[in-house]
C-alpha cells in the first residue's frame, strides 16, 4: 500500500512538473496599445446660423479590407502596406471617420435632426462614400499621414446622388513613432471635418 502511494504521488509530481514546463514554453500573448482618434487643435467652432429643417443620417463609409480593421495602417514603401505591431485603433478607421463627422455635426449645431447608420432611422439626406487612404505614408524619408475620403450625399426619399466630392488632408509627421503618428491622424481628422461640414450644409441648403 505505502509504495502504491508513493507511484500515485511521483505520477502527480512529474505530471506537475511537465505542466510547468509546458508553460514556460508557451508564447507570451502581445501586449497591444489601443488607441482612440484624438482631436488636433482646431475642433468644429458652433456656428451662428439658424438650424436647418432637414436631416441628415452618417454612414460609415466602405472601404478595402487593409483599412477596414482596427490596425493602424501604413505604407513604408511602394505598394506595400503593413500596420504598427501592438497598437490598434479603438474601432475600423470607417467607424472612426463617422464617428468624428458625427461629433463635428454637432458642433456645427445646424442640424439638429442627425443619425448614423447604427440606429437606421430615416433622414432627408445621407452622407456615405469611400475611405479610400487612412494611413501612414513614407514619402522618401519624411512620413505623412494620409486621408481621403470619397463623399457622397445622397437624398434618401429616391436614393439620387446630389453631390459628391473627394476630401483629403494630409499631416507630415515630426515623430515617427506610435503615439506621435497617433496625434498626426488627429491633426489630419480635424483639418478635413470643417471642409466635410461647410461642404454638407451647402448642399442640402442647395437642394431645399
Amino acid at each position: 500500500m505505502i509504495r502504491t502511494y508513493r507511484l500515485a504521488g511521483a505520477i502527480v509530481l512529474a505530471a506537475s512538473l511537465s505542466l510547468l514546463s509546458a508553460c514556460s514554453i508557451l508564447p507570451k500573448p502581445e501586449q497591444v496599445d489601443v488607441y482612440w482618434l484624438p482631436y488636433g487643435q482646431a475642433p468644429v467652432a458652433a456656428s451662428r446660423s439658424a438650424p436647418v429643417s432637414w436631416s441628415l443620417r452618417l454612414d460609415k463609409p466602405m472601404a478595402s479590407n487593409a483599412l477596414n480593421s482596427q490596425n493602424i495602417a501604413v505604407v513604408p514603401e511602394g505598394n506595400l502596406i503593413s500596420n504598427y505591431k501592438g497598437a490598434r485603433w479603438s474601432d475600423t478607421a470607417p467607424v472612426l471617420l463617422r464617428n468624428r463627422l458625427l461629433e463635428a455635426f454637432l458642433q456645427d449645431g445646424r442640424i439638429q435632426g442627425l443619425s448614423t447608420d447604427d440606429s437606421n432611422l430615416q433622414a432627408d439626406y445621407e452622407l456615405g462614400g469611400e475611405l479610400l487612404a487612412f494611413q501612414t505614408r513614407y514619402n522618401g524619408k519624411s512620413p505623412e499621414v494620409l486621408i481621403q475620403y470619397n463623399a457622397r450625399l445622397v437624398r434618401s426619399s429616391d436614393q439620387r446622388v446630389v453631390a459628391s466630392r473627394r476630401f483629403e488632408a494630409r499631416q507630415p509627421l515630426s515623430n515617427p513613432m506610435v503615439p506621435g503618428v497617433v496625434a498626426g491622424f488627429g491633426q489630419a481628422t480635424d483639418t478635413l471635418m470643417p471642409q466635410v461640414v461647410q461642404w454638407v450644409m451647402k448642399q442640402g441648403q442647395a437642394q431645399r
